[in-house]
């Protein structure tokens, strides 16, 4: 007849400290997942979060055509900037400068980094100015702030400054392209260039600044 066998004490121990092996390496493995989930959560935070202001900003920068398409109406034939004489003086009414405004070091005019409610800038010949729009209401509470510069560095039409006073773009009759390079043109001016610096202010303390030059024939 078999007897069971009791197993010793030393058996007893050995299995023990290998239960005790295993439960410390699971600890371990489930202290590993434990934190690469919280990493993997806080990235898609962060992720959410940049995903969020680009929203954001690319709405910011669609709002901000509304100082383009306000600005393409002072300029037209009916608008208030249309005829060169209306160019060769400072309006400040229409936010235009007919010189050139001071910049920071990245070229944005310094009165448009001004919070106040009636920001003054000055411009490269030392004289004030100061924007009569302050801003444009867009949608979500956006306000947009802009203001136009001729980059010439006194007042007058560009017709009696010139070259040597003003910024001026190349017309294509300066420019040898072509077959018909040796044919004579008849002389035209080149137009003045302007400057449109436009600020946009955003929920979310969200802010982008845009410019752009362009060129009108007078």
């Amino acid at each position: 007849m078999m007897k069971n066998r009791k197993p010793n004490g030393a058996a007893s121990r050995r299995a023990g400290r290998q239960h005790g092996v295993v439960l410390l390496f699971c600890l371990v493995i489930l202290a590993i997942l434990l934190a690469g989930g919280v990493a993997i959560l806080r990235s898609m935070n962060a992720s959410m979060f940049s995903a969020g202001n680009l929203a954001f900003k690319r709405d910011l920068v669609n709002q901000g055509e509304q100082a383009v398409s306000t600005v393409l109406r002072s300029f037209s034939s009916t608008g208030g900037l249309g005829s060169a004489l209306q160019t060769a003086a400072s309006q400040p009414q229409l936010n235009y400068s007919a010189i050139e405004l001071q910049t920071n070091d990245r070229g944005i005019p310094r009165l448009l980094l001004q919070r106040s409610a009636a920001p003054t800038g000055f411009d490269v010949a030392g004289n004030s100015f100061t924007p009569g729009i302050v801003e444009i209401s867009g949608r979500d509470g956006v306000k947009i702030r802009y203001v136009i510069d001729r980059l010439c560095n006194t007042t007058g039409t560009f017709a009696t400054l010139g070259k040597t006073r003003c910024t001026f773009s190349p017309t294509a009759a300066s420019q040898v392209t072509g077959g018909t390079a040796g044919e004579e043109r008849p002389p035209v001016p080149p137009p003045a260039m302007y400057r449109l610096s436009v600020r946009v202010d955003g929920p979310r303390d969200t802010q982008v600044f845009l410019q752009t030059s362009f060129s009108k024939p007078e």
